[in-house]
Formats: structure tokens, C-alpha cells, sequence
């Protein structure tokens, strides 16, 4: 499929479709379903957020993995568990999972991730340093020595790509912000392929899904600083690009009914009255991440399949991050109301 062509038809009115059973996966998606219901409740997470302090909050994670010794109740320490358990949980994923070209695609995240680092640091001029992730394709010592060298050969191809996009992107106009635009442009366009190559339905929507979100967030953001850049709007996703570029002429009140005909009429409902009258995002990116889990959650019709194992490692990492904007937001004495009103009700 052409990734630049219109997609102009919805055939789904809430969820796309996650496909179909693969019973090689009968015992990897039992494993799941059991850590599943270990998982933290909103319950649990509003009551850390309601907490009088840190170590309050911290007690309350007592009892599940993430709890830590009161010897060890900094905000350090709290990090260095957060990261403990996403390794664990990304170590877990890789042990689960039978297809190794689905592994590739998912470690594909780490390897843009440390791209946007090295050539943000290339471009003003810092050190390229060692600190990139060594959960992707590309190992981490690897990336600071190719661009020492500057020897991008090195590279898959879709990452050279990447490295071409984002530079020539930041000197158009000496704009940070084109490297994000121009690696998020090469990095989805690779992964629908790649989950097209391997036949994945679920990946494909996941993807799509995503870049729905991330087009609606990029066309709120224009709007707030009347911009007009359509061509930040990345193609590949449900939503036609001709909506979003519509949707930056509009006025803020006609957005939720423009969408209205989309998966996405609650998610703007949700996020822009509140964007107008405060100037923040909050609301935006909790119903972004509540459309996204509820998507995650769909794969619980799946008997057997990689469908469930990916949805857990990404339900798995998203409330890590929860804990981890919880404990910050608390160590840093934010406002309750705050942070509830950032919490997914997923």
C-alpha cells in the first residue's frame, strides 16, 4: 500500500481490528493474562496521587513489584526501580515472543529514540556521549562511535534515512524541532512497513492509531501557536491529512464535530475545551492515552496470538510511566488536582 495515499474510509467505529489468532502463542498469552491482573487499579494510583507526600505514596506501593525498602525510599532510588522494571518487563516481552522480526520492530523505538539524542547533540555541538539505550537493534556503544566517525553506513537503512531527514530538516531553518518531525516521518513510514512485511494486522493499526494521535496533538500545537505547517502532518494514518490540515482553519469549537465521523470525536471532545480555557494539553494527552489502552485492551478477545504479549509490554510500560509522573509530581509537592487530572481512566 502507498503510504502517501489518502485514506479517506473509516470501517470501524471505535477500534480497528487486532487479527487473528496464532496458537503457537497459546502459552505466552496465558503468562500475560495472569501478570495482567497483577497490575496497579486506578484505585491504587488516585490514592498515590491523593498522598500527602512522597514517602506516603510510596508506601502505598507496598505489596506489589514495585515496592522498596524504607532504607530506600529516595527519589534516586524510585527511578533506578522504574528502570529495573521496564528491563524486566522489556527482557520478559523478548522471552515471549516466537517471532523474531516482531521483536526487531518493537526495539525499533530505542533505535530512533537514541537518534533524535546523538543528532540533536551533533547539530549544537555537544559531546556525543555514551548514554543511549541499549535495548534496540543498534547496540549503544555502536551510536556514539558511528557518529564520532560519521560513518552512517553503519546503520540499517532506515536509520540512515532518519539521520538524512533530521539534518536536512534542522538546517532548513536551524529549528530543533524539525529533527523530532523528521525521524518521527522516516521512523512510522518504516514501521508500517515493517508490520505490513510481517503480516501483522495489530501492529499496522497500532501504528496507525498512533499516528492519528500524534497528527491531532502536532495540529492542536500549530493552532496554539498560529502556525500554519501542514507538512509537519505525518501520512500513514486513518484520519486523511486533508481533515487535519482543515481542521488547523477551523475555529477550536467546530473541531470535536469535524472529527465526529472519526474513532477520535472523544478524544478532541475531551482535550480541546480545556486546551482553550486553560492553555494546557493535560486533558489532550490523558483521552489519547485512555483511546490508546482502550485499543490495548481489545487484544483480551484473542485466545492465542503476539497480539496480547505486545499489548502488555506497552500497558506495562505506560504505567510505569504513570508511577513515575506520580512520584515526581509528589516529590515535588504538585497540585492533587493536578495529577488526577492527568491520570488515564484506563
Amino acid at each position: 500500500m502507498d503510504l502517501n495515499r489518502e485514506q479517506g474510509i473509516i470501517d470501524f467505529y471505535r477500534y480497528p481490528s487486532v487479527g487473528d489468532e496464532d496458537w503457537r502463542y497459546i502459552w505466552a498469552t496465558a503468562q500475560v493474562r495472569v501478570l495482567e491482573t497483577q497490575m496497579l487499579s486506578r484505585s491504587t494510583m488516585v490514592n498515590m496521587a491523593e498522598a500527602a507526600d512522597f514517602a506516603s505514596a510510596v508506601e502505598l506501593l507496598s505489596g506489589t513489584e514495585y515496592a522498596m525498602t524504607s532504607a530506600a525510599q529516595s527519589p534516586g532510588a524510585a527511578e533506578q526501580m522504574l528502570l529495573e522494571r521496564r528491563s524486566a518487563v522489556r527482557e520478559l516481552f523478548v522471552d515471549l515472543m516466537l517471532d523474531d522480526k516482531l521483536v526487531e520492530l518493537l526495539r525499533a523505538r530505542e533505535d530512533f529514540a537514541n537518534m533524535r539524542l546523538a543528532v540533536r547533540r551533533v547539530v549544537t555541538e555537544r559531546p556525543i556521549g555514551t548514554d543511549y539505550s541499549d535495548v534496540g537493534s543498534v547496540p549503544a556503544e555502536q551510536f556514539g562511535e558511528i557518529f564520532e566517525q560519521e560513518n552512517y553506513q553503519r546503520f540499517p537503512d532506515y536509520l540512515q534515512e532518519a539521520v538524512e531527514e533530521a539534518v536536512l530538516g534542522y538546517y532548513q531553518d536551524k529549528d530543533i524541532r524539525r529533527i523530532d518531525y523528521g525521524i518521527d516521518k522516516v521512523a512510522w513510514a518504516y514501521k508500517l512497513r515493517a508490520a505490513r512485511w510481517c503480516g501483522s494486522i495489530f501492529c499496522e493499526s497500532l501504528f496507525r492509531i498512533q499516528i492519528d494521535l500524534t497528527n491531532i496533538r502536532t495540529m492542536l500545537r500549530l493552532k496554539m501557536a498560529e502556525r500554519d505547517d501542514p507538512n509537519l502532518f505525518i501520512r500513514g494514518g486513518f484520519v486523511e491529512i486533508g481533515r487535519l490540515e482543515h481542521g488547523l482553519d477551523v475555529g477550536y469549537e467546530a473541531l470535536a464535530s469535524l472529527f465526529y465521523t472519526t474513532p477520535y470525536h472523544g478524544v478532541l471532545e475531551a482535550g480541546v475545551g480545556y486546551l482553550v480555557s486553560e492553555k494546557s494539553f493535560l486533558h489532550l494527552e490523558k483521552a489519547c492515552q485512555d483511546y490508546m489502552m482502550g485499543f490495548l485492551k481489545t487484544t483480551r478477545v484473542i485466545t492465542a496470538g503476539p497480539q496480547p504479549v505486545i499489548a502488555f509490554l506497552l500497558m506495562k510500560e505506560n504505567e510505569i510511566r504513570m508511577v513515575r509522573m506520580v512520584l515526581t509530581c509528589k516529590k515535588n509537592q504538585m497540585d492533587t488536582k493536578f495529577i488526577l487530572d492527568r491520570l488515564g481512566e484506563n
